[in-house]
């Protein structure tokens, strides 16, 4: 016989989901431009930046190390994608 679920289990199911973090908004919108340094390059080539909370965005065209204007094209829960508006010189 399997034993039932005491009422001590289902209280800390419900006291746990009170402690859970709010699901945060990305931190970035859609045709926001920020100015940012690509600090790695993906699997597919794409160069990847990090902003606030260390959200990820992805950046084709570009090169590690390279400072670059980005338009933030298309948002998701957890990355955002960004196309080049302007190349930043090393020396800016």
């Amino acid at each position: 016989m399997l034993p039932s679920p005491s009422t001590t289990e289902a209280v800390d199911t419900d006291t746990r989901s009170q402690f859970e973090p709010e699901p945060q908004e990305p931190p970035v919108t859609e045709g926001e431009q920020r100015t940012v340094e690509i600090e790695d390059i993906g699997d597919q080539g794409d160069g990847i930046t990090r902003v606030e909370r260390g959200f990820v965005v992805i950046v084709s065209d570009t090169e590690q190390g390279e400072r670059v204007t980005i338009e933030i094209t298309d948002v998701r829960e957890n990355v955002a994608f960004a196309d080049v508006v302007e190349r930043i010189s090393y020396y800016d």
